[in-house]
């Protein structure tokens, strides 16, 4: 269902992790996420294999429902959409994300008639891709959505501000002014890692598996070890003042719950 572009050695993702997440990648704060939702699993290892080449950040999702619930808690920056798909398909998930926002869809389909496409067009999808498809050719597509919806030029920022906090990407310093002082705190790289993601989306909520994802490229698998690191971040925060930071969203992951 999908056509090689001639790279018989294309990275290829773990299958036992399809139906969470795509493949780590090592941090990149200004790297978009891209929602996979495909039920055909070669298929979506395929995608995620050639979207992380181009330090794209990945999760799947096997079927609509699971693709309407990984879209409300990790916020992707686009969403790859196949229309026939388990429990819901793909008219109706795109509905629902219109309803919510304006994240960018592609949608990827077999259903490749001009009706289709009128269909999808007309519910609000950003770009239509038929069955079957060059795998680099739906990256070169993501990534003229993303440019076209702002998305890619967050990588160019190397200076994030939110609140009290500075962050450098470039010098890895992250600077905090507290009562008119400024203080440098030292921070571990996955410290550094987590709050650089928190800065750069304030009043964002991340799951603990999109920091993990994100932040903890060391290999780690249990979500819970980002509790360990933002619980050790946050009493170094207190000691210069700032209390409960970064917020934690019960059920959810956290945010860093202040203003750009």
């Amino acid at each position: 269902m999908w056509k090689n572009d001639g790279d018989e050695h294309s990275p290829r993702r773990d299958p036992k992790m399809a139906s969470i997440i795509a493949q780590p990648l090592p941090f990149q704060p200004s790297t978009s996420l891209i929602l996979v939702a495909e039920d055909e699993p070669e298929i979506a290892d395929i995608l995620c294999a050639y979207l992380a080449r181009s330090d794209l950040r990945t999760v799947h999702a096997a079927d609509g429902q699971q693709a309407l619930e990984l879209h409300h808690h990790l916020k992707p920056d686009l969403v790859l959409l196949d229309v026939q798909m388990p429990r819901l398909d793909g008219w109706q998930v795109l509905s629902e994300i219109r309803r919510r926002g304006d994240t960018p869809v592609i949608m990827l389909t077999a259903l490749n008639q001009d009706v289709d496409k009128l269909i999808g067009l007309r519910i609000g999808a950003d770009d239509y891709v038929g069955k079957p498809f060059n795998a680099a050719e739906v990256v070169a597509r993501v990534q003229a959505v993303l440019r076209r919806c702002g998305q890619a030029q967050r990588r160019d920022t190397k200076l994030l501000q939110a609140g009290p906090f500075r962050v450098d990407l470039d010098s890895r310093e992250v600077s905090v002014q507290v009562q008119g002082a400024t203080h440098v705190p030292e921070l571990t790289v996955t410290e550094f890692n987590l709050l650089a993601s928190l800065v750069r989306s304030p009043r964002r909520v991340f799951s603990r598996a999109e920091l993990l994802l994100s932040c903890l490229p060391e290999g780690h698998t249990l979500e819970r070890t980002v509790d360990s690191h933002i619980s050790k971040l946050r009493k170094k925060l207190e000691g210069l003042g700032l209390q409960g930071m970064p917020d934690s969203v019960r059920s959810v992951g956290y945010r860093l719950g202040m203003d750009p």
